[in-house]
């Protein structure tokens, strides 16, 4: 039987067609190539940066990845359990909660298919005015405007404890549940009084904030630290340098928390050998991208990680 030409040339146009996806879908040795989706934050945050230059690190080694911007923490926690991403940063307190089903996940239970890469860097705590305001301490925060992070967030966690750790509830202030960048945008139009972020320093939206006014960090005495550290184990005292934020040239005491590299369990080991070493064999080029990365090393890659199950693979590496 004589087929029209049209009809030939569609069968040729599929079968070219299958063959290619049939070879983009296998990587060397016959493998299926797997994408591996990066979760990080806002784009005014530190996530984002950091979890780009791991997305380009992992693509120059022979992965496919790509980086998103996303609500942060709470929502890469949920974006992992619905195995929408396959990596995500993640501060190690809310994972601690999703692990063990407690605060914002206690409704939803405890989220069963998170692994552990590695620790990243500190993620501190930032309580920011501006230094016209005549806020010099979190007490003074009482009858305030004050942005706490997002609604439900990691952030607005953190805000919330150190509150409390001063015995101040959102009952004592009036509380706006903005990001970073609606928070430093507040501050700056006056139309909040101080405002809060949980951050690798510096942070692009207190620099954004400083580069307009003069501001002040606020300081966590040690009674209050050591009130959380006894409540909440992952707090730990940090120092924020004097001059990380133009024209502020006071040392601050505060706390911080871990940010870490989470995956789910569509991560082999195998998979999580390969990153884990490209990350590490490459922390040069992460440093480039955000000074937080300057922080990240092979000797505290599994600080903060007690708690959670880690990928054999990343633990060969690391260990």
């Amino acid at each position: 039987m004589k087929f029209p030409k049209v009809f030939k040339r569609v069968v040729t146009a599929v079968c070219a067609l299958a063959l290619a996806v049939g070879v983009a879908g296998c990587g060397g040795g016959g493998e299926k190539e797997q994408f591996i989706n990066i979760a990080t934050g806002g784009t005014a945050g530190t996530y984002y940066p950091i979890g780009g230059a791991i997305a380009e690190v992992l693509n120059k080694n022979g992965m496919n990845a790509s980086a998103q911007s996303t609500g942060a923490s709470v929502a890469n926690i949920n974006m992992l359990k619905d195995k929408q991403v396959e990596l995500a940063i993640v501060q190690n307190d809310i994972t601690y909660y999703a692990v063990n089903g407690e605060e914002m996940f206690k409704e939803g239970g405890k989220v069963e298919n998170l692994n552990g890469i590695a620790s990243l860097y500190p993620e501190t705590c930032q309580f920011v005015v501006r230094e016209d305001s005549g806020i010099k301490n979190i007490t003074d925060l009482k009858g305030k405007r004050v942005a706490v992070g997002a609604a439900g967030s990691g952030a607005e966690a953190n805000a919330r404890q150190i509150l409390e750790a001063y015995g101040i509830t959102y009952d004592d202030i009036s509380e706006q549940f903005l990001s970073f960048a609606e928070g430093s945008y507040a501050l700056k139009d006056g139309t909040v009084d101080a405002a809060f972020v949980t951050a690798g320093y510096p942070t692009a939206s207190v620099q954004d904030i400083a580069s307009q006014n003069k501001i002040r960090l606020l300081p966590v005495g040690d009674e209050q630290i050591k009130k959380l550290a006894e409540k909440y184990p992952f707090y730990t005292k940090t120092t924020v340098p004097a001059g990380t934020y133009q024209g502020f040239d006071q040392e601050v005491q505060t706390v911080s928390v871990m940010a870490i590299l989470v995956a789910n369990d569509k991560i082999d080991a195998a998979l999580g050998e390969k990153l884990t070493k490209a990350i590490f064999d490459n922390l040069d080029k992460i440093a480039a991208a955000h000074s937080a990365g300057k922080s990240i090393s092979k000797a505290t890659a599994l600080e903060g990680m007690d708690f959670i199950k880690m990928n054999e693979g990343a633990t060969k590496v690391l260990k």
